[in-house]
């Protein structure tokens, strides 16, 4: 059984996530947070496998709450899943620099709601298609630093300097075109190479292979 917290300023929202997660026999909410203060709080002796976070709160918001748990506790101990509606390229960036294992939209469905805080669980990371498409559309402008996941890091020593070339490539926003171009190879051959990064890495799709890129450091 994966136990939840789930962290949202809203009643009817922490009711309602309880009550979806809840459908799932494998998913169960053990504590609810008004915000990002309470869930510091709670933290300490609660046994709870992932966090879902929103990020508009009261007091601290949700990426000010990641950044904290995170100074105490390493991502792949307790993975934060952002879970808002705001999905603008710069919540996406300050969760993920945050040290957030994802991020969903509200609107997202159970089925991938649940997928993702699976996920997450597993050892993964988790990009709604709307926050994915915010993320590379802004990397592509401006790429930004990283926080860097130790355990992540290590994921990618399983990658060829040819692999790791490309999957950089591709977390800067750059297509299977501009990156054959740029590295003189075929489209087809820079397809292969991310395919085996994703097979590799356990990357179920390229924008997982995003987060995961941003998580070892790769990108930016």
């Amino acid at each position: 059984m994966t136990r939840v917290l789930v962290v949202d300023d809203q009643e009817m929202i922490r009711v309602g996530l309880k009550a979806v997660l809840g459908s799932f026999p494998d998913l169960e909410v053990v504590a609810e947070a008004p915000d990002g203060l309470a869930v510091l709080s709670m933290l300490d002796g609660l046994e709870v496998d992932v966090v879902l976070m929103d990020i508009r709160m009261p007091g601290i918001d949700g990426v000010e709450a990641t950044r904290r748990i995170r100074s105490q506790v390493a991502a792949a101990d307790l993975p934060i899943v952002v879970l808002t509606t705001f999905d603008q390229d710069e919540n996406v960036l300050a969760a993920l620099r945050a040290g957030a294992n994802g991020f969903l939209n509200k609107g997202v469905g159970p089925q991938e709601l649940a997928a993702g805080i699976r996920e997450v669980v597993a050892g993964g990371g988790a990009l709604s298609a709307a926050a994915a498409a915010a993320l590379i559309g802004h990397v592509a402008k401006e790429p930004p630093p990283a926080p860097v996941d130790p355990a992540m890091v290590a994921r990618f020593d399983a990658l060829t300097p040819r692999e790791r070339e490309i999957v950089a490539a591709i977390a800067s926003g750059l297509t299977n075109d501009e990156i054959a171009a740029r590295l003189f190879l075929s489209p087809f051959t820079v397809k292969t190479h991310a395919n085996r990064s994703m097979m590799k890495l356990g990357a179920r799709d390229r924008a997982q292979l995003v987060v995961f890129a941003y998580q070892a450091g790769l990108a930016g």
